[in-house]
């Protein structure tokens, strides 16, 4: 593929998830400027570092991205619940994946922390990594000050620590088959991708994911569902949110989605009550 058969190939892969190349630029870490050099094949020979950025952060394998095969996934025409939602955002933690209070537990028992002390400093800091305006490694600092050891690195722990709740991730797979599906999850930086690679989330094309360290607003803020909207390309009552806190679907409620709670204490209970409601539609 010569520099100009690259750039197409990268664009249409931009625009096929919905992203400008502002945001593109962000998710990638990348110079607006390499990004539209690319794009328009005025670059003759990306960085493979480069390339694997901008695979990473638009959720695509190199072979998607680069291969024979075009990375441009055709929207299907695909059912509706009977309430009328065609576009389901699940929501991560508490909902697919079980982790926190078990890493926060570990790292307690490993630097001798009292474990109120470690829950303590992770509440205090966690909306601001999770919103990005504090870095993973400015929290990890303070995890080891606080903790009185040399390093500590939190995305270990969490990854250690984290659990799939078997029962959406198959009902996630099922509601994949039927409808567009996507994240809209509060979460620290590169948390996703990692989770999916490591099969704790599934593996299928999400047609939006709403990463909340990307984007700069945190659920149940009115601005992180006004980008989902955006980024589904659905009227609000086009979309539902499924998610364990109840706050974060009155948000949606507010505006017009459709909800489900899910209730991580009775998960198979939940989950199947989740599934009822995405049921299609005759």
């Amino acid at each position: 593929m010569d520099e100009r058969g690259l750039g197409k190939q990268l664009q249409k892969a931009r625009q096929a998830a919905g992203l400008t190349q502002q945001q593109l630029c962000h998710q990638a870490n990348l110079s607006f400027s390499t990004l539209t050099k690319i794009e328009r094949g005025a670059i003759k020979a990306p960085s493979i570092f480069t390339i694997q950025a901008i695979a990473e952060a638009l959720d695509l394998s190199l072979d998607e991205l680069i291969g024979a095969n075009s990375p441009v996934r055709p929207r299907r025409q695909l059912q509706k619940t009977k309430s009328g939602a065609s576009f389901i955002y699940f929501d991560l933690n508490g909902c697919l994946v079980h982790s926190y209070q078990a890493a926060l537990i570990k790292l307690a028992a490993d630097t001798g922390t009292p474990p109120d002390v470690v829950e303590s400093v992770y509440w205090h800091h966690n909306d601001e990594v999770c919103r990005g305006t504090t870095s993973l490694s400015d929290f990890n600092a303070e995890l080891a000050k606080k903790t009185g050891v040399s390093s500590v690195d939190w995305k270990d722990y969490y990854m250690e620590a984290v659990e799939r709740v078997q029962e959406m991730y198959d009902v996630l797979t099922w509601a994949a088959e039927h409808y567009r599906v996507g994240l809209l999850t509060n979460t620290m930086p590169g948390f996703i991708s990692t989770l999916r690679r490591a099969g704790s989330i599934p593996d299928v094309h999400y047609d939006a994911i709403i990463d909340s360290s990307e984007v700069g607003a945190l659920k149940p803020e009115a601005k992180i569902y006004e980008i989902a909207t955006e980024r589904a390309g659905c009227r609000p009552e086009e979309l539902m949110l499924i998610d364990d806190y109840r706050g974060n679907l009155i948000a949606a409620s507010k505006l017009g989605w459709h909800v489900m709670w899910f209730d991580d204490a009775r998960p198979q209970a939940s989950a199947e009550a989740v599934r009822q409601a995405l049921e299609p539609a005759d």
